[in-house]
């Protein structure tokens, strides 16, 4: 299918292929990070990563099957002020200040989703944040319901399919910053959420683009890849185990008084899977791990995606596994575009220290895409001819059977 046309300010027209090529640059990575399991390691071991300073908003959660708190830092200029309860560099707003947080103006705005058990001070999104904030733009980061020193205040983790904090989130900022583009990128985890959302939304999405970095696009695909192998296993699934449990202790006083917790079992878990089949089965209703996978993988959801999407992936990461990036999908989406490189791990892309590159290759790559989003393009232009496409009907879906991606077998409100 021939790629989504695009319009420019000067009134030109690219497409999303052609401005995905352009914004590509070189992907010249660390010879001494030879694979993709050093790439990945590299990202606990590497520290040197620029500092960005927040502060929190908690807001109270509107969807009535998702209820309780989640909290969204916002960045902000350098301060000294600490907080002791919150991650380095954070703090609350004050009432006051957040009051008067509104604004008519047009500034890009960046809203980020981080990965499994992350949160706001990972460094990995770090350097997309700094490097798009000091030229101007606007960002925020909302962490799952649990992660960077947050409260959990009902019974339930995060999971895939947790969209609603987001889509509150987007609709809050359309409100609050009526004439800001909004973009989104989703790291990992974050990647398979905001792909659920965009599917979820559609041509209703308020999103103007967005980017998702080591996407586990197939869950169920991914779980048995990380099984078959002793590194998957006792490494990568028994170490993301291990991070799950820690939150799982950090809020067991809330958490526990879900009747469909088994607390020993919870606290016997080894592995990543049987962490989903002890906590997310039972808190969402799914039987086994594998009905969850299946049911929360974003992998068909890209079908239903309506907003450019532009998807980094490294072919040797060994987490978000390639055999499972839904490859014919991406060809049938105009939407959507797949940047693919031979190697760079899982939110690695560590780049060669000589040659002038000494920072994460996929930061540089995706705030080239954003800025090309929102400074080359006439974004209401797009808007306005992504609409007239649904209203043709000029739909992604081929054959004469009626095949709705985002129908899943598990059913959970959207509003």
């Amino acid at each position: 299918m021939s790629p989504l046309t695009l319009q420019q300010k000067d009134g030109t027209k690219t497409n999303l292929l052609d401005l995905c090529k352009s914004i590509n640059i070189p992907c010249w990575l660390n010879p001494l990070l030879l694979n993709g399991h050093l790439q990945t390691t590299w990202t606990v071991v590497k520290s040197t990563d620029p500092p960005v300073y927040y502060k929190r908003k908690v807001f109270e959660a509107e969807c009535p099957a998702y209820s309780g708190t989640f909290a969204v830092d916002f960045v902000v200029p350098p301060h000294t002020d600490t907080n002791p309860t919150l991650p380095p560099r954070t703090i609350n707003f004050t009432d006051k200040e957040f009051g008067n947080i509104g604004s008519d103006d047009g500034k890009p705005m960046l809203i980020t989703l981080h990965g499994l058990t992350g949160g706001s001070q990972e460094a990995y999104l770090r350097h997309l944040l700094h490097a798009l904030y000091i030229e101007g733009w606007e960002a925020c980061v909302v962490n799952a319901r649990g992660c960077a020193l947050s409260k959990i205040t009902s019974g339930n983790l995060f999971n895939a399919r947790a969209t609603w904090d987001l889509r509150q989130l987007v609709k809050w900022l359309r409100k609050t910053f009526p004439n800001r583009p909004l973009f989104a990128i989703g790291y990992s985890l974050g990647g398979c959420i905001l792909v659920n959302y965009l599917g979820e939304e559609g041509d209703r999405c308020l999103l103007d683009a967005a980017v998702v970095c080591s996407n586990p696009w197939n869950l169920d695909v991914g779980s048995m890849a990380l099984q078959r192998s002793w590194l998957g296993l006792n490494g990568y699934s028994k170490s993301m185990a291990r991070d799950l449990k820690g939150l799982f202790e950090l809020h067991f006083e809330q958490l526990s008084k879900n009747p469909r917790l088994d607390v020993d079992k919870v606290r016997a878990v080894k592995y990543l899977h049987e962490f989903d089949r002890e906590v997310q089965g039972p808190t969402w209703g799914y039987p086994t791990e594998g009905a969850y996978y299946r049911d929360a993988s974003s992998c068909d959801s890209l079908l239903a995606v309506r907003v450019p999407l532009f998807a980094i992936h490294a072919q040797d990461d060994p987490i978000a596994v390639a055999e499972g990036i839904p490859f014919q999908e991406f060809q049938q989406n105009p939407y959507a575009v797949l940047c693919m490189t031979s190697m760079g791990g899982h939110l690695g892309w560590f780049e060669r220290p000589f040659s002038g590159g000494s920072g994460r290759w996929f930061a540089k790559t995706a705030a080239r895409f954003f800025k090309a989003m929102a400074g080359t393009l006439d974004l209401a232009h797009c808007q306005a001819e992504r609409r007239k496409r649904v209203e043709r009907a000029e739909d992604v879906f081929r054959g004469d059977a009626s095949f709705n991606p985002m129908r899943r077998k598990r059913g959970l409100e959207t509003e």
